[in-house]
């Protein structure tokens, strides 16, 4: 056994003490012990697989009930374009101021109704129907949009909880190992340096647990805010992040993109709805007709006779408004939509670019660490810590063996997560799912 002066002892001691403390505080009464998720008592639990989360996604996100009400109010302005102006009525009553109104009174009525020419009624419905389809392409591009983040929330989920896993296996195996190793100091067969150190070690795999778990409770709370569900609720996502090797055309997916994206849908029929507010307003043009009748009652010693009718027709005279402003928008913003539509189809050409690069090199790192990288990293765990037992090694190759495992398995998750997320961009990007 080696001997050590009273004053490094000392400190040794010191050490030893408060490495102790800490790891009771984090372990319990026993190494190895893991805090546990506490449910809070009679809360709601429910299990969601993806597709699940999507259908309760669309029934009870906040956001896409807002979208929704887009549409609503598109038809009710496509209601409105169909109406027909409203007659005008008006009644007149004339009396004198010597004479009863029976003898000499005036009962006048008239009726007037606008037409409206050149075909602005049809032109006014076909903008209100585009602008209709417009409001329909930008819901779907709000389930596109939403939709991609309720997944990678879903997703983001398994990887908080793979690397909860991971920080209890490594908590637990080194617990071992620091109970092994404890016992092999009281025989003298290790320095109290190397115990020190090993619970040293021990309390930072345990703080990575209390890490973990806090970030797969906040992973968990996003996607339930994503889900409309309370805080309370217990969610249990089913499934794990896979890896499926997949070859993908970028061409393909751009074309599809172009063919497929709701908002590009929702910009052409803007286009389309601005095009026929274009012939609305040159229409404005030509002016409308209105016409009216009346009939007018008169006392038997009135100046005219009892029962009179007539006709009349009045039409503004286009000398100097001929609607020279409102065309003059009208194609200023139909050069703006047609813009707008240009930017957003070289946007959804970049968005696949982006998406799909993040896939081509996600997906060979993933095959990078499934080449033998996962297994290295465990074995050479393995075969350290039984090494150390024999004395066939140091204390620093045991703990550096330890680190490179939980580092390279932190890496693998972190890569199995982002090639899952590429997938979801690539879904995304194109406009529908092209990835499973």
């Amino acid at each position: 056994m080696i001997v050590f002066s009273n004053t490094r002892g000392t400190r040794l001691r010191a050490w030893l003490g408060c490495a102790a403390i800490a790891a009771g505080l984090l372990c319990g009464a026993s190494f190895g012990a893991e805090p546990a998720l506490q449910s809070p008592a009679g809360a709601e639990a429910l299990s969601l697989t993806v597709d699940e989360a999507m259908a309760l996604f669309l029934k009870q996100n906040l956001d896409l009930l807002m979208a929704q009400y887009g549409i609503d109010s598109a038809k009710g302005l496509e209601v409105t374009a169909r109406l027909f102006p409203n007659p005008n009525m008006s009644v007149d009553v004339t009396g004198g101021m010597t004479l009863s109104f029976g003898q000499v009174g005036v009962l006048a009525l008239r009726i007037d109704q606008l037409f409206e020419l050149a075909g602005k009624r049809g032109y006014r419905q076909e903008s209100a129907k585009y602008g209709v389809q417009s409001a329909e392409a930008s819901f779907a591009d709000a389930v596109r949009t939403l939709g991609f983040a309720v997944k990678d929330a879903f997703y983001h989920v398994f990887q908080a909880r793979q690397k909860l896993e991971l920080a209890q296996l490594n908590s637990v195996n080194f617990a071992e190992v620091v109970k092994i190793n404890d016992i092999r100091f009281k025989k003298g067969a290790i320095p109290e340096v190397d115990l020190i150190k090993l619970r040293v070690q021990l309390v930072d795999f345990q703080n990575q647990v209390i890490t973990a778990t806090q970030e797969y409770l906040a992973a968990q709370n996003t996607l339930k805010g994503l889900l409309g569900l309370k805080p309370t609720v217990v969610l249990n996502v089913a499934g794990d992040l896979e890896y499926k090797s997949r070859t993908l055309s970028l061409e393909t997916l751009k074309a599809d993109a172009l063919q497929s994206r709701p908002d590009v849908l929702a910009k052409t029929r803007t286009v389309s709805q601005k095009d026929a507010s274009l012939k609305l307003a040159r229409a404005f043009r030509v002016p409308d007709v209105t016409i009216g009748a009346d009939t007018t009652m008169e006392g038997p010693q009135g100046p005219n006779t009892p029962h009179q009718y007539g006709f009349g027709l009045s039409v503004p005279l286009p000398l100097f408004n001929r609607n020279q402003g409102g065309i003059l928008q009208a194609e200023a913003d139909l050069k703006v939509a047609q813009t707008d539509l240009d930017k957003t189809r070289l946007l959804v050409e970049i968005d696949v670019e982006n998406a799909y690069r993040d896939f081509t090199q996600t997906q060979m790192l993933v095959q990078a660490y499934r080449g033998g990288t996962v297994n290295d990293a465990k074995e050479v765990k393995d075969i350290a810590t039984k090494a150390y037992q024999r004395g066939g090694t140091t204390i620093l190759d045991l703990l550096d063996a330890f680190r490179t495992f939980n580092t390279t398995m932190q890496g693998y998750i972190n890569a199995l997560y982002a090639y899952q997320r590429s997938l979801l961009a690539i879904d995304a990007a194109v406009g529908r799912e092209v990835t499973r």
